[in-house]
């Protein structure tokens, strides 16, 4: 692993900005005003396809080097499913599911799934961010039924020392590598299904789901449509151990954003959901373009979408969702008019469910007994040297 000690000078019209000590970028980074002139500068590096390409490849190898993902076990399935409790809806199904991450390392989370009868299915990763009834909450099951219902199968899975995946704390030092890998094992998981077509494999999440969702979208093309919300900023690096506490957006030969990791979705479809109170506040005119320049040069501009809130806050609440369900509508061929939509989309179907009836854990089905239990255990475990 490289040397986390590194100083860094980017000199741009004049202004000096000093990076922090350390290959670490998180928080407020930059000032605002910074990271407009930074992002700039980035431009200014790549001028057609292939040359922005080379710099994709370095960015995407700068994140699998970060997070050690090479540390990660070979696996190639044995996800040892548990799933239980199937709940019947108004148009959908709802069900408890764990799978295994790695041995002795469990994802939890719920199924929803159309109630309708189809050969092959939409998929979705559904991860939630920093959420104090986790994904649980409202607005989680709302958007997991109604995409449900429209037509898609959707994964809805716990951050880790969240919910039920409480076998590390959340502040565990490769938080990072256990949430990219988690998602890319659900992916892997709903792509062995017989039910869903790989060809319409989406994800979205708000906040530090959002992180997760242009993560993942960013080195693993087989996410086909991506809808990142209220989290994707030129200055702000995230404010959690799970979005920065590893060296990937800096190293020894190259520094990038958050945004440009974003940009590694072209010439896929991607949708911005930004608000006026957040760190997104700058989208249209600082984020979004810049995308926009990036999918230009594969001649699919209509690709990359910006639905902004200046009004609205850090959340996911219906004006979000819906703007999610009319892009994932379109580029996974849902079914938005099994949706009522008198007056926008209308989610009163929806039975929010209690946090126990969610759970896949309980008397009824203990947790496995091969469980790691403790952050030094699962570190040992997968040989991953922190110094």
């Amino acid at each position: 692993m490289k040397p986390l000690i590194y100083l860094t000078l980017v000199v741009l019209s004049n202004i000096s900005v000093w990076g922090q000590e350390t290959l670490l970028c998180t928080g407020n980074y930059w000032s605002e005003d910074e990271a407009a002139i930074i992002m700039k500068k980035f431009a200014s590096e790549w001028h057609d396809l292939p040359s922005w390409e080379a710099r994709a490849n370095r960015i995407k190898e700068g994140i699998i080097e970060g997070l050690q993902l090479e540390k990660m076990p070979k696996i190639t399935g044995d996800f040892n499913p548990i799933i239980n409790d199937r709940k019947e809806m108004d148009g959908y199904i709802v069900e408890n599911i764990a799978i295994e991450s790695f041995p002795g390392f469990y994802i939890t989370g719920n199924l929803y799934r159309p109630l309708e009868t189809k050969e092959k299915y939409a998929a979705i990763l559904s991860p939630h961010g920093h959420l104090k009834n986790k994904r649980f909450t409202v607005y989680v099951q709302k958007r997991c039924a109604v995409l449900a219902r429209m037509g898609a199968i959707v994964f809805a899975y716990d951050m880790v020392g969240y919910g039920e995946c409480k076998q590390v704390k959340h502040n565990i030092p490769i938080a990072l590598l256990l949430q990219t890998w988690n998602s890319k094992r659900v992916l892997d998981y709903l792509l062995s299904r017989p039910d869903v077509d790989p060809e319409r494999i989406g994800m979205t999440g708000g906040s530090g789901g959002g992180t997760q969702t242009f993560i993942l979208t960013a080195i693993d093309n087989r996410i086909k449509v991506s809808a990142p919300v209220v989290q994707v900023s030129a200055h702000f690096f995230g404010g959690c151990i799970c979005e920065s506490g590893l060296p990937i957006h800096k190293s020894s030969n190259h520094q990038t954003n958050n945004v440009e990791i974003t940009a590694l979705c072209a010439p896929r479809p991607l949708l911005l959901v930004s608000d006026g109170d957040d760190w997104t506040r700058n989208t249209p005119r600082v984020e979004y373009p810049y995308l926009q320049k990036v999918y230009s040069l594969y001649g699919q501009d209509s690709k990359v979408e910006n639905t902004h809130l200046p009004m609205e806050k850090h959340d996911f609440g219906i004006s979000k969702r819906a703007a999610v369900y009319d892009f994932f509508t379109r580029h996974l061929q849902l079914n938005n008019n099994i949706v009522p939509n008198k007056e926008g989309h209308q989610e009163d179907f929806v039975t929010v469910l209690s946090e126990d009836a969610l759970k896949v854990f309980d008397k009824q089905q203990p947790k496995p007994k091969n469980m790691l239990h403790g952050n030094k255990a699962v570190i040992k475990y997968l040989g991953i040297n922190l110094k």
